[in-house]
């Protein structure tokens, strides 16, 4: 069972403590799912008072938070750095054609859909890279922590984050036709780092180097939703790491390691990825493409656009101002955070920024 100090943390546990009157709507809508026993009206009156963080809303988020949502979570927060494409579309299940073609940001564009999808709960989308400056303000509140990252760098910074606050997360990724699940509860479980003390070297299969099926992205962001449902409904969870290729076949669950005792985050308290540090200019997952982060000068991006007009194609909306100066493309946000498009040498990208946004 999960520990004292966890129960103490998750207020999805509240299903221990005397029913609250559930609102005649709400115990209609989720009907079908209280009927189910693992869940139950207290389970589904612990849902809907939790808050989770889906920290990404690409291929493994999206789904997340279309679950979530459905599942009646009463608040969620949505982050993402990046925004939509038209190759998003086989595999990101929030978006439309309309979302790709507006350039909208990811978290906004969510945000958006997660309001139509159920308006009884609330959905913020936050248009940021997670970082060490502002992990504590997006994700210091969260019962749950759900993966949808596309790096090591940002799974380590939740890890640290999440083990020192004693917040649980769990960890998802896919790639082609395989994937991979596995949650952390700090204090009980394995972390991240048990498991993967260091990132990988070397070049890693991406999304845009290796393709991916869409039904592996559907498949894992399921097992990582019903370990949060689990967790947050107060469930007896057996951690297991849990991998399937859904094309060559097979599935495979095998049970997390031990904590484990020279751990570097959960068992020395060393959490090297929560030093406030400027994050360099950093490629993006095989996309040809380069983030520049801003640091924390805000960008008039109306200004922006007028003085861009006379070099090149401009594009703007509310959320970012997208530039077009062949073969390279900005995609600059309020924050002063830039994608460049177009290349993958931080140098130039670098050059870019400077010579256009300054």
């Amino acid at each position: 069972m999960i520990t004292d100090e966890l129960q103490d943390r998750t207020p999805g546990l509240s299903y221990l403590l005397p029913s609250q009157c559930m609102d005649p709507s709400d115990r209609e809508r989720y009907s079908r799912q209280i009927l189910f026993p693992g869940i139950g009206e207290r389970g589904q009156e612990a849902l809907l008072h939790a808050h989770a963080v889906v920290a990404g809303c690409g291929a493994l988020g999206s789904f997340h938070a279309a679950a979530l949502a459905r599942a009646g979570v009463g608040r969620l927060t949505l982050i993402d750095r990046d925004y939509v494409e038209p190759s998003n579309l086989h595999r990101q299940w929030l978006f439309e054609e309309a979302d790709a073609a507006e350039a909208l940001p990811k978290a906004a564009a969510a945000e958006r859909r997660i309001a139509r999808i159920n308006s009884s709960i609330r959905a913020r989308g936050v248009i940021a890279d997670l970082t060490s400056a502002n992990v504590a303000e997006l994700l210091g509140d969260a019962d749950i922590i759900l993966d949808g990252t596309d790096n090591f760098e940002t799974r380590y910074l939740i890890n640290d984050f999440a083990v020192s606050r004693g917040i649980p997360w769990v960890y998802g990724a896919a790639v082609a036709s395989y994937g991979i699940a596995m949650p952390v509860i700090p204090g009980r479980t394995a972390c991240l780092r048990c498991v993967y003390p260091d990132p990988p070297t070397g070049a890693q299969p991406t999304c845009e180097t290796a393709g991916v099926l869409n039904v592996i992205v559907s498949a894992v962001a399921s097992i990582q939703v019903a370990d949060a449902l689990r967790i947050l409904t107060g469930a007896d969870l057996r951690a297991r790491i849990t991998t399937l290729d859904l094309w060559k076949g097979g599935i495979r669950q095998i049970d997390a390691p031990a904590r484990d005792p020279e751990c570097p985050a959960c068992a020395r308290g060393e959490f090297p990825y929560l030093e406030d540090v400027r994050r360099p200019p950093e490629s993006l997952c095989g996309r040809n493409a380069v983030q520049i982060s801003g640091g924390t000068r805000p960008i008039d991006l109306a200004a922006l656009k007028v003085r861009l007009e006379p070099l090149g194609v401009v594009r703007a909306n509310e959320y970012a101002l997208r530039f077009l100066a062949a073969p390279y493309e900005l995609t600059v946000f309020p924050d002063g955070r830039a994608i460049v498009k177009g290349t993958s040498d931080t140098g130039i990208a670098r050059s870019l920024y400077a010579r256009y946004v300054g």
